[in-house]
């Protein structure tokens, strides 16, 4: 078979932008080569519709194993007694779980989207806004801090069926356990979204949700460093509250609940050799080696803080708990969509955010989001944290140079010479 020569070329050209630069998208990150290896796989070629023991498809006794391992890890690493590990993304394990608990019309209760919130937290453009009926809380105008208060009165006010915490761009904790009261006293359920957070989760960095929340959904890229996909979690799992039939019977858990709603709810086959690569990059959590890199990150994060506070930048929320910053560029007088353009001309990633109460679109918002998963695991530590401000403050105060966009790369391009990318593809 003639090789393709012309995508592995594209390919090619991808990994050396990679090298090249310095990645500053909070949900970004670089996997370790095994699990890229491990991604690239011959169970791929393998349908394995259903659950390991319970497929629709024969010849799956080994993507079993595979699956089983990845679960079983997972367990593990969060403590927690329910894991499914077949969502193919975040959005997806969102999707589930809404469609597991909701019927279409339910009313739901997210962080507002122009506040730091997901699409799938009840934006009106995405299925979640669409089939259900969303209201919102948002942060307070100015801490920058989600208000509690608000997501109680409006969650007495409408009576959501879930309440969904988490976030995109918000660089702070969140107190599970107020989130839970509120809960409770309207009868919902809480979902928590941690695919920003979830890998300092994993290591007791940041308050858990177990304990509160009744669904926990997450990514396995971003700060847990693993292939791209999703996961959806529970602490304990519990007797279904609706009564459900089946040809067979009651479904009497809610573990039951969810896995229907991934499948066959939602999707169909697997992605076993993404859940392969989910395996090994849970293994590499469970190291000691992945403790220091989650503490590093949260060096970074707030080393990165007080550059920016230094050079005068405002922080969302004026600083951060967590891997993400969200700057409100509005007082250097730049939008969020120039400021990223300028920045990855000097091959500096970021992108651009709306901040709370924005005055501009979405297509041109007034801040940017950056965040340190990906600089951290190419080795860089929080004395490198001023110099990257140093750089984009130059290019932002200055942003119709190219003479300095030219220099900032060059200086960007040397630098990271020093922390090489995959040296063993060449």
């Amino acid at each position: 078979m003639q090789r393709d020569q012309q995508i592995f070329d594209i390919i090619g050209q991808e990994l050396e932008r990679q090298r090249h630069g310095i990645e500053l998208i909070a949900s970004e990150n670089f996997t370790s080569l095994q699990v890229m290896q491990a991604m690239g796989n011959v169970m791929t070629n393998k349908y394995a519709e259903g659950y390991p023991g319970r497929r629709y498809y024969g010849g799956c006794e080994v993507v079993d194993l595979s699956e089983q391992l990845a679960i079983d890890r997972a367990k593990q690493i969060f403590g927690v007694e329910y894991v499914n590990v077949q969502p193919h993304s975040g959005a997806q394990a969102n999707a589930a779980v809404l469609l597991a608990i909701l019927q279409a019309g339910d009313k739901i209760l997210g962080l507002d989207l122009s506040m730091g919130g997901h699409l799938t937290h009840g934006s009106a453009v995405n299925f979640s806004g669409k089939l259900y009926q969303p209201f919102f809380y948002g942060v307070n105008k100015e801490t920058g801090l989600v208000e509690y208060d608000k997501m109680e009165e409006v969650a007495l006010q409408e009576k959501p069926k879930v309440i969904i915490c988490g976030a995109s761009a918000y660089s702070r904790d969140w107190d599970y356990a107020r989130i839970r009261a509120i809960a409770d006293k309207v009868g919902a359920f809480v979902m928590a979204d941690i695919a920003h957070p979830a890998g300092m989760i994993a290591k007791g960095l940041l308050n858990s949700p177990f304990a509160h929340c009744h669904f926990v959904t997450t990514t396995t890229h971003k700060t847990l460093r693993g292939p791209r996909g999703g996961m959806i979690m529970m602490g304990k799992d519990f007797e279904n509250p609706f009564g459900l039939k089946t040809p067979k019977g009651e479904v009497r858990l809610m573990s039951n609940l969810l896995d229907m709603a991934v499948f066959p709810g939602i999707q169909g086959g697997p992605l076993e050799h993404v859940i392969a690569a989910k395996a090994v990059s849970f293994f590499e959590i469970l190291s000691n080696d992945y403790d220091v890199y989650a503490r590093q990150m949260v060096r970074n994060a707030q080393a990165l803080s007080r550059a920016y506070l230094e050079k005068g930048y405002q922080i969302v929320s004026g600083g951060t708990d967590n891997h993400l910053l969200l700057i409100d560029l509005r007082n250097k007088n730049i939008s969020g969509k120039k400021a990223e353009q300028v920045l990855v001309q000097a091959d500096l990633t970021v992108n651009k955010n709306m901040v709370p109460f924005d005055d501009k679109s979405p297509f041109v918002t007034s801040g940017i989001r950056v965040g340190v998963p990906a600089v951290t695991t190419r080795g860089l530590k929080e004395e490198h944290m001023p110099l990257i401000v140093d750089w984009m403050d130059k290019l932002l105060m200055d942003a119709d140079n190219e003479g300095t966009i030219k220099k900032v790369r060059g200086e960007v391009n040397e630098f990271m010479k020093q922390f090489p990318l995959y040296p063993e593809m060449g």
